[in-house]
């Protein structure tokens, strides 16, 4: 059986999209909807940039659940996938300025101005109850 090399990395990549969508978490997958959605954004809005690596599945994923079974959350849930949807993650990567490329990475929105964000650095040395513990204190004060 020969697959193609993209047939299997949208297998290999399902479950690792589906730890955020199924909680609620919306994909971007093209430049037009990052634009679309960040440039007319109201109220608070989460961005995920997942990726495949392992402080993605062992503790940025599993912080952001956790953090979102708070009562206040963010209005608006989405993500993109770093190393897939490249292009859209380019353009997400624009509204994340003056911070470098890093995925995976959680950027909180208030009306469209960047208001918090964790970079990769600060989510591989950390466990997913301190991601969680960060952006509920995030959503608490930005989310109300």
């Amino acid at each position: 059986m020969v697959m193609s090399f993209d047939s299997y990395m949208r297998d290999m990549v399902q479950p690792m999209r589906e730890d955020l969508t199924r909680i609620g978490v919306k994909e971007l997958l093209t430049p037009e909807q990052v634009a679309e959605t960040l440039d007319n954004s109201e109220g608070t809005l989460l961005l995920v940039i997942n990726s495949v690596c392992g402080c993605a599945a062992g503790q940025c994923r599993p912080g952001v659940a956790k953090a979102l079974q708070n009562e206040v959350k963010p209005d608006h849930l989405y993500t993109v996938f770093a190393g897939q949807e490249k292009e859209a993650t380019a353009k997400a990567r624009e509204y994340l300025a003056p911070y470098p490329p890093s995925s995976p990475s959680i950027a909180l929105f208030k009306d469209g101005q960047l208001v918090h964000f964790i970079q990769r650095h600060q989510i591989e040395d950390r466990s997913a109850d301190m991601i969680a513990d960060d952006l509920t204190d995030a959503f608490e004060k930005y989310c109300k």
